[in-house]
């Protein structure tokens, strides 16, 4: 196994305390949003023997196993991160697997560059992620019923918002959603800007149900996804649960600390909350219109004390060892390539003593016991 030296990511809603606090290191005064655990090209872990793409890339089938390169091809399919919100992350969505293909496929033939501001599609694959709430962790994820977004809204009290408040009212589940969150994307900058500082005085005023708002508008003055935010389910996550994100639902992270898992991939469409381009006809095309209980996971654990986090993905399954004192060592063998993230007490994956935040990849099949107190977190795929 590979101990991995992992590239911090120090993106403007990141929080200055929350990843040096983990790790027992002193704050630099800079945010430190992500901390990326795998072999994603943007940035790939280190190793003893080498960056760990480059090692994957030139011994797939040793490293990943045969299973796992049959099922999705010399690459490692998950990345593993360390997340932590100090402010709002862009409100957004992801595509399905056919959608993303389409869409790179698409960019490539016109001639957009990766790197490109206004480029969408940064790779073919999908991304569901999943979201375990280190800390007390806030965040929106799928549409509230197009009656409660309407009610939210209208208790208010802001005369601007009622065109959004009729549409709401007006259609169906999904016309409805689609023909609020298109006019709120839609309109006039200066208008909406108006808006929005109305709705945010508001939220502040009222307080409660409406705080996550004020918060948000705070952060993001005057932006188009103020309102947007709240067609969304406000989920407030404990430490130990977790959400699931599939594609074409829009969601957006607050604030907290979290261990986030995705498949290897980049695409993201925003709807708000951010100063980057927002392609609203491919957007509207890729999200989901349709209201959804926002579904908090909790682990269901195993006989050998595994405890597992369900999801309908393949290319990644997230789950965690709670270890005692002085129990026996499990063996955690697997034939997938294996991610091993400790985020409590010290434990031991075998020659190896993990603390807070150090994390080692175990390649494909390669015997691997653990033991000692605290948790461990880890991260495989399901073929």
């Amino acid at each position: 196994m590979d101990r991995l030296d992992n590239a911090v990511r120090p993106y403007a809603w990141g929080s200055t305390t929350a990843i040096p606090a983990l790790l027992g290191v002193e704050p630099t005064g800079e945010p430190q949003a992500e901390m990326w655990m795998g072999a994603h090209p943007g940035a790939p872990s280190r190793t003893p023997r080498g960056p760990l793409d480059e090692l994957i890339g030139k011994a797939p089938e040793e490293e990943l196993g045969e299973r796992t390169v049959a099922r999705f091809g010399p690459r490692l399919p998950f990345l593993l991160k360390l997340l932590a919100a100090g402010a709002p992350l862009s409100l957004q969505v992801h595509p399905d697997l056919e959608q993303a293909r389409a869409g790179y496929a698409d960019e490539e033939r016109r001639g957009i560059p990766v790197d490109a501001p206004h480029r969408t599609y940064k790779d073919a694959n999908h991304k569901p992620e999943l979201v375990c709430a280190l800390t007390e962790f806030d965040g929106l994820c799928g549409f509230r019923a197009p009656e409660e977004a309407a009610d939210l809204l209208a208790g208010l009290g802001v005369a601007a918002l009622k065109p959004y408040i009729d549409l709401l009212r007006r259609h169906p589940e999904d016309v409805a959603l689609r023909e609020a969150l298109t006019a709120v994307l839609s309109a006039d900058p200066g208008d909406m800007a108006r808006t929005v500082e109305e709705a945010a005085a508001a939220c502040s005023r009222l307080g409660g149900a409406y705080a996550p708002y004020a918060e948000i508008a705070r952060h993001y003055p005057g932006d188009p996804g103020v309102i947007a935010a709240m067609l969304l389910n406000h989920v407030r996550l404990q430490p130990g649960e977790a959400l699931f994100l599939g594609a074409g639902v829009p969601h957006a992270y607050l604030n907290g600390l979290g261990v986030e898992i995705m498949a290897n991939s980049d695409n993201v469409l925003r709807c708000g909350l951010t100063p980057k381009h927002i392609d609203v006809p491919e957007l509207l095309r890729i999200v989901r219109f349709e209201a959804c209980d926002p579904g908090v996971l909790r682990p269901e654990a195993s006989s050998d004390g595994e405890e597992v986090y369900e999801t309908p993905t393949d290319e990644f399954r997230l789950s965690r060892h709670v270890l005692a004192e002085g129990a026996a060592p499990q063996d955690i063998t697997r034939a997938t390539p294996q991610i091993l993230l400790c985020t409590a007490g010290s434990v031991r994956v075998g020659d190896e003593v993990l603390t807070p935040g150090e994390s080692v990849f175990v390649p494909a099949g390669e015997k691997v016991e653990v033991s000692g107190t605290g948790t461990l977190f880890r991260a495989t795929s399901v073929a």
